[in-house]
């Protein structure tokens, strides 16, 4: 089962919810965290909640897709009460890539990248009641960087890469008591700048400011043991590369409560009504194969468990910075 948001052709904001083939709109409600909110309310899951409103008009999601017309799967009124986080070195074989961005060949002392790998192998996946070993954790920035599905990702002009990174990602909103509460699962583009991290580990809070895209829909629900996909780059509408992806627990090092534990152990985090939206890592990058994306190009990233794939062109800007970031004295 999916929930999703979008715009009517008339322009107003509406949820849609999908089980089997065709989607129907959720009466009454135009925003799946006021959706989740009211549910918390009453004591109940959200697909429990959508059932409950009965069944609106059917609407075709992929062409509301097509037209642009979808909108992330959750969002927040106030742009900075959307918290975008991830998590890296989560997934198996994605230390690979990583070490052969920061390691010496001839050295024989294990990267710092291996060893927070080997750590979350050893203990990233704790038995029920049990705390595990804690992940890498990231910043990706808030609200004004999530961008919706089909809209274009925009690399800084001071970049020096702009570099798809294909993810699931949790969702979530805070209750009105503090508590965190999952509202489901999403595929996520994780956009990052990989040069930049490869000059220097250290520069990894940097690589990943960048904006980030998730969605079309949202999986209600678990997530599968074991999910597979497919990344793709289009240029000019052709394939120019295309790899598989694994997720799911069956595929990390990490369990999925282990990385929510210590992503919300933080209070900062469990402000009532804010939503966040965190990556759970990945291990296949168009970067590793020595590919560079490139201003026009587009991102595709789909995996079946997770409903519509998404797609998001990539934009450059121009220059090598803003002059809105220099500080003037008052």
């Amino acid at each position: 089962m999916f929930l999703s948001q979008l715009r009517l052709t008339d322009g107003r904001r509406a949820v849609a919810l999908r089980d089997g083939g065709g989607a129907h709109l959720v009466p009454g409600v135009d925003s799946s965290r006021d959706l989740a909110l009211a549910a918390i309310a009453a004591g109940h899951g959200l697909a429990e909640e959508a059932r409950r409103r009965g069944q609106g008009a059917a609407v075709d999601l992929a062409q509301a897709l097509a037209e642009g017309r979808m909108l992330l799967p959750v969002d927040h009124p106030d742009p900075a009460h959307l918290h975008l986080t991830g998590t890296g070195l989560t997934h198996l074989g994605s230390a690979a890539t990583r070490d052969a961005m920061h390691g010496d060949p001839d050295a024989d002392e294990l990267t710092d990248s291996m060893k927070m790998f080997r750590m979350g192998l050893e203990g990233g996946k704790p038995r029920r009641g049990e705390i595990g070993v804690q992940p890498e954790w990231f910043y990706k920035g808030n609200g004004h960087a999530a961008v919706a599905p089909g809209a274009a990702l925009a690399s800084p002009g001071f970049a020096l890469d702009a570099g798809e990174e294909p993810e699931i990602a949790g969702l979530y909103v805070i209750g009105p008591d503090g508590r965190p509460f999952r509202m489901g699962f999403a595929l996520g583009n994780e956009f990052s700048d990989h040069v930049t991290e490869r000059g220097n580990y250290l520069w990894l809070a940097h690589s990943k400011l960048r904006p980030a895209s998730f969605g079309p829909e949202m999986l209600l629900g678990a997530l599968p043991q074991h999910v597979e996909g497919r990344s793709r780059i289009r240029r000019d509408g052709a394939v120019i590369w295309e790899k598989p992806f694994l997720s799911g627990e069956a595929n990390m090092s990490h369990s999925i409560t282990n990385l929510e534990y210590h992503h919300f152990k933080y209070g900062l985090f469990r402000q009532p009504g804010d939503v966040h939206v965190h990556f759970f890592g990945t291990a296949t990058l168009s970067f590793a194969d020595g590919f560079q994306a490139r201003p026009g190009d587009c991102f595709e990233i789909e995996a079946a468990a997770l409903g519509l794939p998404l797609r998001n062109p990539l934009e450059g800007a121009a220059g090598a910075g803003s002059a809105t970031a220099m500080v003037e004295v008052l």
